[in-house]
């Protein structure tokens, strides 16, 4: 009897030991790696597609993050966090091997921001755009150029990029041309889906593309934003009409020089759709990306009975409205004059 209680309690001391030794061994696990400071400084890292484990660890370590490479790979396999997500991390000091685990191998990026403004050509969009996001420029050209990336998305190659619609917004690094591309459609529709804007498109009786042509032109016609809606209500009281635009932009654009600033007799013999002296209409697409406020100067057009402007002689980026062709005229000759004064051709 004496002997099996003392089996008994001896059984119990070695379980109690070696329950004690595997609490003792899982705390200075989770010590190592869940609680343990790891990371040795703030830093913001890239991740790139196509890294694999060994990979992100050789970055973190490149990029001061941690130390070494072992600990990180060794737990990340043990807890499977080793799947690699490319893209943009927010690393801050002080974290342990498992929260920047849990951080940079489930994907949890931090988004960068993209903003474009002042963009004539799908060159200039790629450039801009690639900037921010892993993708080349050259990678980014390919996918706006393309005509059945225009297509998916209701456009045509004069149009596209129309769909881009100038402001800020918060992308991940790693998106592919293709996958910014589907968000700014999205941002579009969103854009053109306010209630108002449709109102507004309704009683105009023009698309989307239509609105953000005109708006294009007239953010080349002017940059003082107080003559936005004037300039609208000018076009569209020729539209109406069936006058001729006749817009210098359009010109300067089918001459492939926003440069030129005398738009002078001969350049009004391009032939070209995008001449709007020569033809009626709007042209077939944007002359440039328009921003968000000559946009709402379409949809906001001033109401008058307007049909000419042009630069005023005094050269301060602002215009003269007339109605009539004879005080246009007038209005036309004292900027010439004043052109030739200051012997620009």
């Amino acid at each position: 009897m004496g002997f099996k209680i003392k089996s008994i309690s001896l059984y119990i001391i070695l379980l109690s030991v070696f329950l004690l030794i595997g609490v003792l061994i899982s705390f200075a696990i989770y010590y190592n790696y869940g609680i343990k400071k790891a990371t040795l400084k703030d830093a913001v890292v890239y991740v790139s597609t196509g890294s694999n484990l060994s990979d992100q660890a050789a970055l973190l370590v490149k990029e001061g993050v941690i130390s070494d490479t072992l600990d990180y790979i060794r737990f990340a396999r043990k807890a499977k966090y080793d799947r690699v997500y490319p893209g943009k991390y927010t690393i801050k000091k002080g974290m342990s091997l498992r929260d920047l685990n849990l951080l940079v191998s489930t994907g949890k990026q931090t988004p960068v921001k993209v903003s474009f403004n002042n963009i004539r050509t799908p060159e200039k969009l790629a450039s801009v755009v690639s900037r921010y996001i892993e993708s080349d420029s050259a990678s980014m050209i390919a996918v706006l150029t393309c005509d059945s990336i225009h297509l998916k998305h209701g456009f045509d190659q004069a149009n596209f990029l129309s769909m881009f619609i100038p402001n800020t917004y918060e992308v991940y690094w790693n998106y592919t041309p293709e996958e910014f591309v589907t968000r700014m459609k999205r941002e579009y529709d969103r854009f053109w889906a306010k209630k108002s804007r449709q109102e507004k498109l309704k009683e105009l009786d023009m698309t989307p593309q239509e609105v953000s042509i005109l708006a294009s032109i007239i953010i080349e016609e002017s940059k003082a934003k107080q003559e936005f809606e004037r300039i609208a209500g000018v076009y569209i009281n020729r539209l109406k009409i069936g006058m001729p635009l006749q817009a210098d932009p359009t010109v300067k654009f089918a001459l492939g020089d926003p440069t030129i600033r005398r738009v002078l007799y001969s350049h009004l013999k391009v032939d070209s759709p995008y001449n709007t002296y020569k033809n009626r209409g709007l042209p077939p697409g944007v002359i440039c990306v328009p921003p968000i406020n000559a946009i709402e100067s379409v949809l906001n057009y001033e109401k008058h009975e307007l049909l000419y402007f042009c630069a005023s002689p005094e050269l301060n980026g602002l215009h003269l409205f007339a109605k009539t062709l004879s005080q246009h005229n007038k209005n036309a000759k004292a900027y010439a004059s004043a052109l030739n004064r200051r012997g620009i051709r």
